[in-house]
């Protein structure tokens, strides 16, 4: 009788949630379907970069062959050891310039203090904050601009197109991208009556004197999560701000494989839940419950009845992600091992945290007492 009402619940809930993401997802406009800004304000495009010699020159040759003019790119070079100083040197672009950080002030974030240094280094009206792994279309920034205009918006973000080589960790992201969705709703950003915000680390585009009337990075010098954070104080100074999808304008490959995306999670999934832990045991749970365990119990144990509902929760699942690009229709049967997994990854990283007294995060060390006291 328990698995049956539970499995009412979970077939309930799952559609109600799936109708959701779906009807507010067609709310978020496409960044290839805006206007060509017909002005162009000045901008300054902060690149911060750490040992990516993989990834930065194929990146960075997409932003230096953008159509538009009045743009200076700044990258700084983040205490790296490999090969990415000698690729930044190659590069010979009237436009570029590269700052080189050899020391890490005391109380920030390695990629934090880059962001902020760049800023530092600029006077141009708007900013671009964005990743070393990340390629633009050239027509993306002027089209972001587009929007910019026709909406007075004071921050824009894109949600760019993440994929993998890895397609186990592809089918991990269509379920790990819905729960994002659902915690941060950027749907609501343009909303001031609605407390969903947004920022990506991909592509925060923010007018100058909105970053600093949020308090610039200083603000936020100790979270893993910047960009997320950045985009919640934006939205908190009453600033205007929205959200494209950048499908086919930007993207990145944010993770090579599963291994890398869990070890990338667990620095800041604890962050998130500000440092509590019994946050972290609910949610947990909360993630095993509604996202790990229905399939697999209504399947295994259930009745007819049960195994009904299931089967009606796995179609709406289905629909969801085939109709959600770049997912493919069958990462719904990944669903239940993704709920597993990110259960896996906050308690991990609460449990790592708590047991180090602090994170490990480029090479340097902060302590959970130092953390905490940011925020």
């Amino acid at each position: 009788m328990i698995l049956f009402w539970y499995g009412i619940v979970m077939c309930v809930g799952w559609i109600i949630l799936l109708t959701y993401l779906l009807v507010n997802l067609a709310k978020i406009k496409q960044l290839k379907d805006q206007p060509i800004a017909t002005t162009e304000p000045y901008l300054a495009i902060i690149i911060a970069v750490r040992n990516e010699e993989e990834d930065v020159e194929k990146a960075l040759q997409s932003v230096c062959n953008i159509n538009y003019q009045n743009h200076r790119i700044i990258v700084i070079n983040d205490r790296s050891t490999d090969r990415t100083g000698e690729i930044l040197s190659r590069f010979n672009h009237p436009k570029l310039s590269v700052i080189t950080i050899d020391n890490l002030p005391l109380g920030w974030l390695g990629k934090n203090n880059a962001l902020y240094q760049g800023y530092k280094n600029s006077d141009e009206e708007w900013l671009l904050f964005t990743d070393a792994d990340v390629e633009f279309h050239p027509d993306a920034i002027s089209r972001a601009f587009g929007y910019v205009e026709k909406h007075s918006l004071d921050h824009l973000s894109i949600l760019p197109d993440v994929q993998s080589r890895s397609t186990l960790l592809n089918s991990v992201l269509a379920t790990f991208t819905a729960m994002l969705l659902l915690a941060v709703r950027p749907w609501d950003a343009r909303n001031p009556k609605r407390t969903g915000s947004i920022g990506v680390g991909a592509f925060n585009l923010v007018k100058r004197s909105a970053y600093e009337k949020a308090s610039t990075h200083e603000r936020i010098r100790l979270r893993p999560d910047d960009d997320l954070k950045l985009g919640q104080n934006i939205k908190n100074a009453r600033l205007r701000q929205d959200a494209l999808s950048g499908t086919g304008l930007v993207s990145l490959e944010w993770y090579k494989n599963l291994g890398q995306f869990v070890r990338g999670l667990e620095k800041n999934a604890f962050a998130v839940v500000n440092y509590n832990f019994f946050r972290t045991i609910f949610d947990v749970l909360s993630c095993l419950i509604t996202v790990a365990l229905p399939l697999p119990l209504m399947l295994i144990f259930g009745d007819t009845n049960v195994r009904l509902m299931a089967c009606l929760m796995l179609t709406g699942q289905f629909i969801y992600t085939s109709t959600i690009p770049p997912n493919k229709w069958w990462y719904a049967l990944m669903i239940p091992f993704g709920g597993f997994l990110m259960a896996f990854i906050v308690l991990r990283s609460a449990v790592v945290t708590l047991k180090q007294g602090g994170i490990y995060w480029r090479n340097s060390f902060y302590s959970l007492a130092m953390l905490r006291d940011k925020e």
